[in-house]
């Protein structure tokens, strides 16, 4: 135990001696880089002036030509040169009928013939029976008017009530020619259609 604290000691002593010398070896040199005067080194700067004068010529573009403003003018016709014995050609003015009453009602032109589908108009799919998917058809029956308009819709058969409503909507918009009997327009009565609901995929 007591071998421990007298090696202890002496170690301890060499440490503190060997930091003794070092800090005096640091105290003498750093004495003599304080007094030693040290090197200078100067830098010299060499000014040059900025050149001034841009050339301007190299880099301005050219500058297109002018477009002429004035059109050459043509040259005036050589009245001379036109033969005054040619032979002339006479055209008549064309004949304008003033008949312009085109008879029938509403101005329409009345020809002998049946009754005609001019406008068909497509029904709209009512709400309810789009929502369950259901289709179907209805069969409708009408009179033509001597106007080519419709009128008394009915219903002959449906598949489904829902569409019966939009089934006459749609068939009083539709547009006939009108039948002409004798050059007269008579009502046609009895015509029948059907209206078909279909769900496309």
């Amino acid at each position: 135990m007591i071998g421990r604290y007298v090696f202890a000691i002496i170690v301890g002593s060499i440490v503190t001696l060997t930091l003794l010398f070092v800090m005096q070896l640091l105290i003498a040199f750093g004495e003599s880089a304080l007094t030693t005067p040290r090197e200078r080194h100067m830098l010299e700067f060499v000014r040059v002036k900025r050149n001034e004068n841009v050339n301007t010529e190299d880099i301005t573009p050219e500058k297109p030509p002018k477009p002429p403003e004035v059109p050459p003018e043509m040259p005036p016709q050589d009245m001379d040169s036109i033969d005054p014995n040619a032979p002339t050609v006479n055209v008549p003015p064309p004949t304008v009928a003033t008949d312009v009453n085109i008879g029938g009602p509403g101005g329409m032109n009345i020809a002998e013939g049946d009754y005609l589908p001019i406008v068909r108009v497509a029904p709209v799919y009512p709400a309810r029976a789009l929502s369950r998917g259901i289709e179907g058809y209805v069969d409708m029956s009408f009179t033509v008017t001597v106007t080519g308009s419709v009128k008394d819709p009915r219903v002959d058969f449906s598949t489904s009530s829902l569409f019966d409503r939009a089934a006459e909507r749609a068939v009083l918009k539709f547009k006939y020619k009108p039948r002409v009997v004798d050059g007269v327009p008579v009502e046609v009565p009895n015509v029948k259609t059907r209206i078909t609901f279909k769900i496309e995929e």
